[in-house]
């Protein structure tokens, strides 16, 4: 087993990984470790189409269990990693049991911020959403009529909020920052995202923070908001970030950063322990980033799976994400950091909307919203650095796809 390339981590990433590294023909023994108790699945319907009873669990998984038999990637689930032994080239479970690797794989992901017991946070009623234990506890709470309570307006908030208003809740969103989306969107965006959440019927209140909440019986039941108003509440969902799974990486001296530092090959500073995914730091464009999204768990672990495989090819980021929230479909393009400009897009149809991002003239970005066509070809522009003429832009009726030619 001096070949063993062990995958600490069962989501998305290290499925990739180990699918990417069978496809290339790579016949070392590949080992997963995850600590929940089910197969790889897929994360992003859990908030959706799965707490809303549409889908079920067995629909998400990459694979059945089959597969990893079948293409000789064993795998061990519910199982906790405790360490890591760089010297020794082993890696160190909770019950003691040691694992030798010859490469390690750190695809550790993320973990969601919980509210802290001073503000209430220890009280029942009060959720987080990123794994199937999160949505499954969460499913009993949503009945119709019910208060729910989202802190935090950025997108995992408003998609919980969505499916709140399609179960029938009576939903508010609390957002301390002065708008909805303000780390991840322009105030265009953020508009048009705020007026179709009240169009639903939910309550969006802005430059507003949690102060405290209350319990009756052990069990949420009002919110103190720092307006100095009180709300009556039944169901808390947290939206307010995810921090890196980095304790692995930090503990056995590697460089983390929120998030395990890697090179353009995914390499840690250990030439034989790489990381993806979101718990990663990148390079990308001469900024160190981390990027939390599906896209960017496959294509960089795939990516350093070509790279164990014995491939040279570095990972460049091309960042786009999407998000789901009632029948609108949010699809962005590119990476927004550090725009200058902004340009609106209006759609042919009045449900389409597309804002396009400049950064010193080029364009970096675009969200389009219920416009899969005006995505489709901001993407394109962005991968081959093309910038159209804002009088194309902003003329619904102009054919950008004739600048791709």
């Amino acid at each position: 087993m001096t070949e063993r390339l062990v995958i600490v981590g069962a989501g998305q990433a290290a499925f990739a990984m180990a699918a990417k590294l069978r496809s290339l023909k790579d016949e070392r023994p590949i080992l997963i470790l995850g600590d929940e108790p089910v197969l790889p699945y897929q994360r992003p319907p859990l908030s959706k189409k799965y707490l809303l009873g549409d889908m079920e669990f067995d629909r998400l998984l990459f694979r059945p269990e089959a597969w990893y038999a079948e293409n000789a990637v064993e795998i061990r689930l519910g199982v906790t990693v405790s360490g890591i032994d760089r010297q020794e080239k082993a890696v160190l479970l909770q019950d003691g049991e040691r694992i030798a690797y010859h490469t390690l794989a750190l695809v550790t992901g993320a973990t969601p911020r919980r509210l802290p017991a001073a503000a209430g946070g220890d009280l029942a009623g009060i959720y987080t959403m990123r794994s199937k234990a999160d949505a499954d506890r969460l499913a009993g709470e949503m009945q119709a009529g019910r208060q729910l309570l989202v802190i935090g307006g950025g997108y995992i908030g408003l998609e919980a909020a969505a499916v709140a208003r399609k179960l029938g809740l009576e939903v508010t969103v609390i957002e301390m920052a002065p708008r909805i989306l303000q780390r991840v969107a322009a105030p265009e965006t953020a508009r048009l995202m705020r007026e179709i959440h009240e169009a639903e019927g939910v309550t969006i209140r802005e430059n507003t923070g949690l102060k405290t909440l209350i319990g009756t019986e052990g069990h949420v039941s009002a919110a103190e908001l720092s307006d100095g108003t009180t709300i009556p509440v039944d169901v808390v969902i947290a939206g307010i970030g995810v921090t890196a799974n980095d304790q692995l990486a930090a503990a056995a001296g590697l460089e983390t950063a929120n998030g395990i530092v890697v090179d353009e090959f995914a390499r840690t500073a250990d030439s034989s322990i790489y990381a993806a995914g979101d718990c990663t730091v990148l390079p990308w464009k001469g900024h160190r980033i981390r990027l939390e999204s599906v896209q960017n768990a496959i294509d960089q672990a795939e990516a350093a799976a070509a790279v164990m495989a014995g491939g040279q090819e570095p990972y460049q980021a091309k960042p786009w994400f999407w998000s789901d929230q009632y029948e609108v479909k949010l699809q962005i393009a590119g990476f927004n950091l550090g725009y200058d400009e902004t340009v609106i897009r209006p759609g042919l149809k009045p449900e389409q909307r597309s804002v396009w991002y400049f950064r010193e003239g080029a364009l970096i970005a675009c969200d389009a919203i219920n416009d899969a066509r005006a995505y489709v070809v901001a993407k394109r522009m962005i991968e081959l650095g093309i910038t159209p003429e804002r009088s194309l832009v902003t003329d619904p009726e102009a054919d950008l796809k004739a600048l791709l030619k």
